[in-house]
């Protein structure tokens, strides 16, 4: 009987948990018109889930095609290495490069983040997560905290993830800012091979959608490699022109 009130309580407080960040949620969407985060948000979207067993090494790639007044990064590389720590929780730290128009490529900052998947999967209606970042900036390159919070829904054989970010910069060459950013992805599961995808970001200086190709293959026991590609068109005058993104991430 002890067994049962204490999973009632724990799921009761889940619940309320999940109550209180779509309050948030919504909260933030409301105010997004105020507050988009600096520079180009294209990145990737996060699904809210983690393997007990796994560790990964990840890549991303993303190449900007610039207005040359613009001075957002041309390129930006990142290299991460992660590990689950237990059934709900997964770290990972990375090493990011950038090459801008004024400086050649050069390694821009180092971040450490932290997933946090809040319940099981098909547990409830939607599914949810938690994303901490914290990144240390190179020369004037700013500091920046971040906290996401990743929602995901099934309809039959589309999946639909959302994430909404809270950030804090701060630094010698800024003034500290509180902003937000905002990705969607809307996915088709054909196959694990190939699953095609639309991607939605809105930020200070890029509002953008695009088309992205998602598939993984198996390599062995517990051992599989995924892989995104996405090209995704600036809607905005100070968007980029387009963005092409490239994952590719080793599980083992």
């Amino acid at each position: 009987m002890r067994y049962l009130v204490n999973t009632f309580q724990k799921r009761k407080t889940l619940l309320s948990l999940i109550r209180r960040l779509s309050s948030l949620f919504l909260l933030s969407v409301a105010s997004i018109n105020l507050a988009f985060a600096d520079g180009s948000v294209i990145d990737k979207v996060y699904h809210p889930y983690v393997d007990a067993m796994e560790k990964e090494l990840e890549f991303r790639s993303f190449f900007q095609n610039l207005p040359a007044t613009n001075s957002l990064p041309e390129h930006v590389h990142q290299l991460s290495i992660g590990s689950a720590w237990g059934q709900s929780l997964f770290g990972e730290a990375k090493l990011v490069g950038s090459k801008t128009q004024q400086n050649g490529f050069q390694l821009s900052a180092v971040e450490f983040e932290l997933k946090w998947q809040l319940t099981e999967q098909g547990e409830y209606s939607a599914d949810w997560g938690l994303v901490f970042e914290i990144e240390h900036g190179m020369e004037r390159t700013p500091d920046e905290l971040s906290v996401g919070l990743l929602i995901e829904k099934e309809f039959g054989r589309w999946s639909t993830t959302a994430n909404l970010f809270a950030i804090q910069e701060w630094g010698d060459a800024i003034e500290g800012e509180f902003e937000t950013a905002f990705g969607l992805q809307a996915r088709y599961r054909q196959s694990r091979l190939f699953e095609p995808a639309l991607e939605f970001y809105l930020g200070q200086d890029t509002v953008g959608i695009g088309p992205v190709l998602i598939g993984a293959t198996n390599l062995g026991a517990r051992k599989s490699l995924s892989w995104e590609f996405g090209v995704i068109a600036g809607v905005s005058s100070k968007s980029p022109n387009s963005t092409y993104r490239l994952l590719l991430e080793y599980e083992f």
